[in-house]
């Protein structure tokens, strides 16, 4: 469950990451790190409510 949870977080901040460059933001741009938390939170809840 655990591989699962840090699998869920780990793909999540990285869409998330990169949400902001379709409309031309940098990756390390302030909403990159903000999306990046939200994709992270998004997948850790995604995948709890999977197991």
């Amino acid at each position: 469950m655990q591989a699962r949870i840090w699998l869920g977080v780990l793909i999540g901040s990285t869409i998330g990451g990169f949400i902001p460059d379709l409309w031309g933001a940098g990756l390390l741009s302030y909403s990159s790190v903000l999306l990046s938390g939200v994709g992270g939170f998004a997948g850790l809840w995604l995948a709890v409510k999977m197991s």
